[in-house]
């Protein structure tokens, strides 16, 4: 199985996440928008046991009940979410990856919710 390593900007949290990840998917939340600032995330998601924090590990904060973030103490990079919706995994912002090239989104989530310009346009349209 192969590992994927990543960080921080700073590099003052690093993370090795083994194995296949369960999915890969941009996420259109209004929530993800607030946390970090972008139209939608793109979201790795690991079994929680699969994840290895290196150097430090990430801070965290409540950002709604039942959902915890990572971030960096230290340049506040954001990095993970954990929410009870998917108890045992935590996702990983795809940016924070040495090598995100090797994810490709399958899915988009919570499109109810997504700016009309940041979903993928049907190929009728």
């Amino acid at each position: 199985m192969v590992d994927h390593t990543g960080a921080c900007q700073c590099g003052a949290v690093k993370f090795t996440a083994h194995g296949e990840p369960k999915f890969i998917s941009n996420c259109h939340c209004a929530a993800c928008r607030k946390a970090t600032g972008a139209a939608f995330s793109t979201w790795v998601g690991f079994e929680k046991d699969n994840i290895r924090w290196l150097k430090e590990p990430p801070s965290f904060y409540q950002s709604s009940p039942g959902v915890k973030r990572g971030f960096c103490p230290a340049c506040g990079t954001p990095l993970t979410y954990a929410g009870k919706k998917w108890p045992g995994e935590t996702h990983i912002m795809i940016g924070a990856f040495d090598d995100p090239s090797v994810f490709v989104p399958r899915i988009e989530v919570f499109t109810d919710e997504a700016l009309d310009w940041a979903l993928p346009k049907k190929d009728h349209e």
